[in-house]
């Protein structure tokens, strides 16, 4: 992967901007705010209960699908899973206006957070001076994924940029990486796939013969028992800009 390719496809979420990483820590934070409201209840136990039904509904591939499309009603119930939770343990747990007011602050924490990642504006803005074909495609609904774009300004530094919502499919759908393909004119071999999830950004992508990224912004190392195997692991995205045997 020393030699330029004709297009780079990039993910959004995660990979050019930090937006939902360490749930597990977010979700303390949350709880943390309203620990007023939960006497008796430790908010490390509660976060912890809210995080593990978090991951059980995002690890269904068809909640995850329908879920992400709707992300406030979609926290909402998995607040309310968390609570459960807690009452099959035998905790007395809060009701649904606290879960509903929970969601919505996390909903906005992640906002706040949310930053771009360093050399995201310069290795983007570098590959297309170089005359590389540039895709941006992010999962989620139209709405908030465009307001992402456009706040983080993106909208100009690629050639094509697709939003699940807007097109109605997304990865790992095969028809996501194609139709990228397709407006951009180059081929699978010609292709690269940068981004976070092992799934959608590198195990689909290279069943197509497109060579996959993988940006381990946490440097956590590929998960014990995985079969994926990227062309390359990163962990910042300035070492993009450097030959393989040089920084990643």
């Amino acid at each position: 992967m020393t030699m330029l390719p004709r297009a780079i496809l990039f993910d959004l979420d995660d990979t050019l901007i930090s937006a939902y990483r360490q749930p597990e820590l977010a979700w303390v934070d949350i709880v943390g705010e309203f620990a007023a409201e939960l006497p008796g209840l430790a908010v490390p136990a509660v976060a912890s209960a809210i995080a593990a039904a978090a991951e059980a509904f995002w690890s269904d591939e068809d909640r995850h699908r329908l879920g992400r499309l709707n992300l406030v009603n979609t926290r909402r119930d998995i607040v309310l899973a968390g609570f459960a939770r807690l009452a099959a343990e035998g905790v007395a747990a809060p009701g649904g206006d606290l879960a509903t007011r929970m969601s919505e602050r996390y909903h906005s924490y992640r906002e706040e957070q949310m930053f771009l990642f360093p050399h995201a504006h310069e290795v983007v803005d570098y590959y297309r001076a170089a005359g590389v074909k540039l895709a941006l495609i992010t999962n989620g609904a139209a709405a908030p994924q465009r307001a992402k774009v456009e706040r983080f300004d993106l909208t100009h530094r690629f050639d094509h940029i697709q939003i699940e919502g807007e097109h109605g499919f997304g990865k790992p759908e095969e028809r996501a990486y194609r139709h990228a393909m397709a407006v951009l004119g180059v081929q699978p071999h010609e292709t690269w796939m940068v981004g976070d999830n092992l799934e959608w950004e590198v195990v689909a992508p290279q069943r197509l013969g497109i060579r996959a990224i993988w940006h381990d912004s946490l440097g956590r190392g590929l998960p014990a028992g995985t079969t994926a195997r990227p062309d390359r692991i990163i962990r910042s995205l300035h070492e993009l800009r450097l030959p393989q045997g040089d920084g990643g």
